[in-house]
């Protein structure tokens, strides 16, 4: 028999998690729903106990420690991940397991944006934010992707077990999207009802702090992921400088033949150097890279081959 696993990364939702975890109960009764209480100062491990959930605890802050545990620690042929706030309805559930039971997909979005976010969610930064960092992450890393950092999720063992957790806040959604796009996995995005928190339920995200931590993993997994595309705009602009501090040094030479700036061009000469490096150290990493994703492809085939014995 398969196994389904319902996963919620918690913090101070008394309010809210009681009839997560018994809306999710209904719609999976077949699951096992763990919550993950994570230094929660209300009654959120209590009610969710009561309610029919498993629930550990995880004492680093933040929703990344959390799905690091979480991945870790579960085994399960699906994982279904949600939020403990209720603004998922649990109609969705069954169809994003079956993607994932069927084999049709290795992560399967439940995609907000599509749906009813932009009209129940209050908040207009944090819909500025979501529409930029989508279109931010599918221009850098070539991928159609509608909705990053949404928190209702499905995913296959495959995906889990294989997915290196290095964020520690709420930008591991933004990591999640990027892996699966840079491994190659098999994405399947379904239209989600989206509901603003009921009163009473406050967000845990701060607009500004969480968004500048989501722009800066995105700028390193930029980085790691697609280094000789980072370095190369680094040559590029050393080498736009370069030009710009050499070219007239070099038509004052042809007329005169002299070179009066002297220090002008030895500062060309430094970006020029620097251009080509940046190039250099791009070429390399990006065999580097390739590489890594080799490797990992046959760490993947290992472990689908000794599962399979």
């Amino acid at each position: 028999m398969t196994k389904v696993a319902v996963l919620i990364p918690c913090y101070n939702e008394e309010k809210t998690i009681g009839k997560v975890v018994a809306d999710y109960k209904a719609a999976l009764p077949e699951a096992d729903i763990y919550v993950y209480n994570n230094n929660s100062t209300d009654r959120t491990a209590e009610i969710a106990e009561k309610a029919g959930a498993i629930v550990r605890n995880e004492y680093r802050q933040g929703k990344g420690n959390v799905v690091r545990s979480m991945f870790r620690q579960i085994d399960a042929d699906c994982y279904l991940m949600i939020d403990g706030d209720d603004t998922y309805p649990a109609e969705n559930a069954r169809d994003m397991v079956e993607y994932v039971l069927s084999g049709q997909a290795d992560m399967v979005i439940g995609d907000r944006l599509s749906s009813t976010y932009f009209t129940e969610n209050k908040r207009p930064f944090h819909n500025m934010g979501n529409v930029l960092v989508r279109k931010l992450i599918n221009w850098l890393f070539h991928s159609n992707i509608n909705d990053i950092m949404t928190g209702y999720r499905a995913f296959s063992k495959a995906f889990v077990k294989g997915f290196p957790v290095l964020s520690r806040g709420f930008e591991i959604e933004t990591e999640m999207s990027i892996h699966a796009v840079d491994k190659n996995f098999l994405l399947k995005e379904i239209p989600v009802t989206y509901r603003d928190r009921p009163d009473g339920s406050e967000s845990k995200l701060n607009t500004y702090s969480d968004g500048f931590k989501v722009l800066k993993t995105i700028f390193r997994l930029f980085r790691e992921y697609r280094p000789l595309a980072f370095f190369s705009a680094f040559a590029l602009l050393f080498l736009l400088i370069t030009l710009i501090l050499f070219l007239p040094v070099f038509v004052d030479y042809l007329r005169t033949g002299l070179v009066d700036r002297v220090p002008t061009l030895v500062v060309s000469g430094v970006f020029g150097t620097c251009s080509l490096l940046s190039f250099l150290v791009g070429v390399i990493l990006d065999v580097v890279v390739k590489k890594d994703r080799q490797m990992y492809e046959i760490l993947m085939n290992l472990r689908t081959e000794l599962q399979d014995k």
